[in-house]
């Protein structure tokens, strides 16, 4: 199963589209608290459109809380990782959770020096330094379920280009 775990996010419009492409991509979503929102604020509605009532996700106190209750391959994405998020092969692993953090803080050092091998980034050019957090999410995502092939999309889930005009 896929997982996006979001570390103290604090823009809700980000949140409000992650929301959305959770559901895209049938990804169950994690919230580490503090949050810089409140869950049932308008623009996290405006956002997230009429995919609130579908999306699974949790909150969570704090990282230790996280830890206790989940287990799999954890990918950290940070501009401090030295692979690029394209090396990990998504498909040997059951339950893959990826990690993205605050918008203007990242996560934490503590926390990603105890993750070193398993710290990834989104390749830019030298003269950036991040982009925004719902797109990098998307573009993740959508390189796990490439490389799963889409296969956690049922026939009857996806969209045919041929019927797309009708």
């Amino acid at each position: 199963m896929l997982n996006i775990v979001l570390f103290q996010p604090s823009i809700p419009q980000n949140t409000g589209n992650i929301m959305r492409t959770c559901v895209a991509v049938g990804a169950k979503l994690h919230l580490i608290k503090p949050l810089g929102f409140s869950l049932d604020e308008n623009s996290i509605k405006r956002c997230a459109v009429n995919y609130l009532k579908e999306i699974d996700y949790v909150v969570y106190a704090d990282f230790a809380d996280f830890l206790q209750k989940n287990n799999g391959y954890f990918v950290f994405l940070s501009r401090y990782g030295t692979k690029n998020y394209t090396e990990v092969d998504y498909v040997n692993y059951d339950n893959v959770y990826l990690f993205f953090g605050n918008e203007s803080k990242g996560i934490p050092w503590e926390i990603l020096k105890k993750y070193q091998s398993n710290c990834y980034r989104i390749p830019t050019t030298a003269h950036f330094r991040s982009l925004n957090l719902a797109n990098a999410v998307a573009i993740v995502a959508y390189e796990v379920m490439r490389q799963c092939d889409f296969s956690n999309l049922s026939e009857k889930d996806q969209i045919k280009g041929e019927n797309f005009w009708l």
